[in-house]
């Protein structure tokens, strides 16, 4: 795979998980503004660790991660193209939008449908592996 294509590869990837985290908090939007509409396998946000949370308190909470790990995700791959910072900025970005999405995704584990949970979680442990345990960096642009 030529340094190009890993780039692309890459960049649509970090792109498409940052989405992912918008498509949670439309699911959590959806839920508030139709309770009872069929919603398939997505949940009102409640945590298994912290259950006495009130259904609004755990939307709230949920909602903030999956809004710092959109966030995070988007200027990551903005940096990593060179649109928004110069540099190696991206990584340390990428690395705490994973770090925040993980937590959040077990904190609120089995609310989201299990595919969307297993990608998610398995996008952030590429992330977390290709740029914290192999130091991983791409070529530069």
């Amino acid at each position: 795979m030529s340094d190009q294509t890993l780039r692309i590869v890459v960049a649509v990837v970090i792109a498409l998980h940052g989405l992912g985290h918008g498509g949670a908090l439309a699911a959590l939007a959806w839920i508030a503004w139709r309770p009872g509409s069929n919603t398939g396998a997505w949940t009102a946000a409640r945590s298994w660790l912290l259950p006495s949370l009130s259904s609004g308190t755990a939307t709230v909470i949920a909602s903030t991660f999956w809004t710092v790990a959109l966030v995070g995700f988007l200027a990551a791959v903005l940096s990593f193209v060179g649109i928004l910072l110069p540099g190696d900025a991206w990584r340390p970005l990428a690395i705490g939008s994973a770090i925040v999405s993980t937590v959040g995704i077990v904190l609120f584990f089995g609310n989201w449908p299990l595919f969307n949970t297993v990608a998610a979680l398995g996008v952030n442990v590429v992330v977390l592996v290709a740029l914290v345990g192999m130091r991983w960096v791409p070529p530069a642009t």
